[in-house]
């Protein structure tokens, strides 16, 4: 921005929003954060778009009164006539410190420039992530879950499919500074399901609902009413016997329904599951004990239902204890794999329909998710139109990009359009848990990535 910035004029009517009908010679961009300055008043104001007409335009919203070095949300004003100047960085400063907003993870990419950064308090409504492959998307999540576990003591749980974050727990040889050394002092927990030495990923049948139960078993309620009834009814022998104790049991009973109950656990394969705790520790006893992080490594079962029992298994848990209200972010990447429209095995169905039940009614409890994916249309609406902050990285889809418009109202249109030219590492960050919406160059990791690219071999 020039000195010539100072002989754009504004007006708002509302006191929320502003106008320029003629911003000639100036190189003010959407993102841009000014000043709008008359009367002896000036509010800080965000640029949302500018129009490349004859003369161009440009229109935004006004975040408040600058007074005393804070910023007054409360306060914004009408007026007929004011002067924009830019915003400099001590600006950006009060906008940080009178918002909360410290977990830096990135230096922003229009004016006034200087480091970008989220509010740690608003990670308390639900967040989606979106960004195609190649995006850096998993790279990007991990920096702002860094900041999440070193500066706040909100206890995460990542639903790791590709296991992207199973180092989130070391640090990379050349991290310094006050992050890397309040995460070198969390307890981060990392459960595998088939890897020597670590921590195993483990359920336990006996503990889940009897609908859930009745997923892992394929038993629809009507279809398999005989097998679904014995279900019912066989619930004290369900909750006090491991799995591997059911079989013998329904066979000595000499009910035909008990019978072909056995037959189905056998015929699914259900008893050699891998995933089955027995006398070990499974994921909902580790979350209990409330790590400050805890990595579930979902890849690796040597079936792919395997997963989804875990996974169903800590959000029917979690729910059920919901009266509890202890906070706890639901990092869902991939978040297709979970919460896919389109899936329709019993299982998967069971572990969509918690996340839409935890999407509408868990975050009063202190359930948030963050959920990740490569494009919006790959999770459920239910979940989606829930979610209050976006950060979204490249997307070239045009269909995409107007989805997330009808989504994401909050988030300036003219920045969702430039989605597709983002660079890999370059996002969009909108919604509460932004003071205001940003664009972003992410900074670099502090712990190694789990999972990376595999590269093209060179003769």
């Amino acid at each position: 921005m020039g000195a010539d910035i100072t002989e754009i004029i504004a007006r708002s009517d509302d006191g929320r929003s502003f106008s320029v009908a003629n911003a000639s010679g100036s190189h003010v961009v959407a993102g841009s954060l000014v000043i709008a300055a008359g009367d002896g008043v000036r509010q800080l104001a965000l640029v949302e778009a500018r129009s490349e007409s004859e003369p161009p335009t440009l229109r935004g919203r006004l975040l408040g009164e600058l007074v005393e070095g804070r910023l007054d949300a409360r306060s914004s004003l009408a007026f007929e006539r004011a002067r924009i100047e830019p915003a400099d960085l001590d600006t950006l400063d009060v906008l940080h410190r009178t918002t909360g907003a410290l977990l830096e993870v990135g230096t922003a990419l229009t004016q006034p420039g200087g480091p970008a950064r989220l509010l740690p308090h608003r990670f308390n409504r639900h967040t989606f992530w979106c960004g195609q492959s190649g995006s850096g998307k998993t790279y990007a999540l991990g920096v702002v879950l860094e900041q999440v576990l070193a500066h706040t003591a909100l206890p995460i749980v990542i639903f790791d499919p590709n296991s992207d974050f199973v180092r989130l727990g070391e640090l990379n040889p050349d991290a310094i500074g006050p992050t890397a050394e309040a995460l070198a002092q969390r307890d981060v927990r990392v459960l595998r399901p088939n890897v020597e030495g670590a921590e195993p990923l483990r359920a336990r049948f006996m503990t889940m609902p009897i609908a859930s139960k009745a997923a892992v078993l394929q038993l629809d309620p009507v279809a398999d009413r005989d097998e679904f009834n014995s279900l019912i009814h066989l619930r004290d022998l369900l909750k006090s016997t491991e799995i591997a104790g059911i079989t013998p049991a329904l066979h000595e009973s000499g009910d035909p329904a008990h019978h072909r109950l056995a037959l189905r656990l056998e015929n699914l394969g259900v008893l050699d599951w891998e995933v089955w705790a027995g006398a070990r520790t499974t994921a909902t006893e580790v979350i209990d004990e409330r790590p400050d992080a805890t990595v579930l490594d979902l890849g690796g079962f040597s079936s792919p239902e395997q997963h989804l029992v875990v996974a169903l298994s800590v959000l029917d848990e979690l729910w059920e204890r919901r009266e509890e209200r202890r906070p706890v972010l639901l990092v869902i990447d991939e978040a297709h794999n979970l919460a896919s429209p389109t899936l329709d095995s019993a299982l998967a169905v069971a572990v969509r329909e918690r996340l839409i039940q935890i999407a509408a009614e868990g975050r009063k409890f202190g359930l948030w998710l963050l959920l990740s994916t490569q494009r919006p249309s790959k999770v459920h609406p239910g979940i989606i139109s829930q979610c209050d902050n976006l950060a979204l990285m490249k997307m070239s889809s045009p269909i995409d990009l107007a989805e997330l418009g009808t989504y994401f109202g909050y988030a300036p249109a003219e920045l969702i359009a430039r989605s597709p030219w983002f660079r890999q590492g370059e996002a969009l960050f909108a919604g509460s848990f932004a003071p205001a919406p940003t664009l972003v160059k992410m900074q670099a990791r502090l712990t190694p990535e789990g999972g990376s690219d595999v590269g093209v071999p060179l003769r």
